[in-house]
């Protein structure tokens, strides 16, 4: 076998295998970067708002991110909810109104089907920071 060509296919299974680990690599940068900004913009911490989220029993009625155990279908997905125009179709996706939704949602809309659990603002703002990570994919 020539030696250019012996080249080309090493070149080529190094290709095929630097492609699988640099996707890894990018993904996991880019989640790190989305909880970076969902931390910021929220003043709570996402790996909170994602304990929070498991023990207030949100997953029973919501779905969230594929694999996280949520997978409700009494409520709206959450699944993307980061990169939606509006909350619970009222409000403006703010990390204010993310808040002030989590914490008292029958003020915003009484009678909806989402209780008031007495959430405090560490945890809205933690849950809301949760929450800023779920964004729809980009590729």
């Amino acid at each position: 076998m020539p030696s250019s060509l012996r080249f080309i296919l090493l070149l080529s299974a190094m290709a095929v295998i630097a492609a699988p680990i640099s996707i890894a690599v990018l993904h996991e940068q880019d989640v790190r970067a989305a909880r970076i900004n969902a931390e910021g913009m929220t003043g709570g911490r996402s790996d909170r708002g994602e304990a929070a989220f498991h023990r207030l029993g949100c997953g029973g009625c919501h779905e969230a991110a594929i694999g996280s155990g949520a997978n409700g279908r009494v409520a709206p997905s959450l699944a993307g909810i980061a990169s939606r125009a509006e909350i619970a179709g009222k409000l403006p996706n703010t990390p204010e109104h993310m808040v002030r939704w989590i914490r008292h949602p029958q003020a915003i809309i009484p009678g909806n089907g989402m209780p008031d659990q007495g959430i405090g603002d560490a945890d809205a703002r933690d849950l809301a920071a949760y929450l800023y990570t779920l964004r729809t994919p980009s590729i």
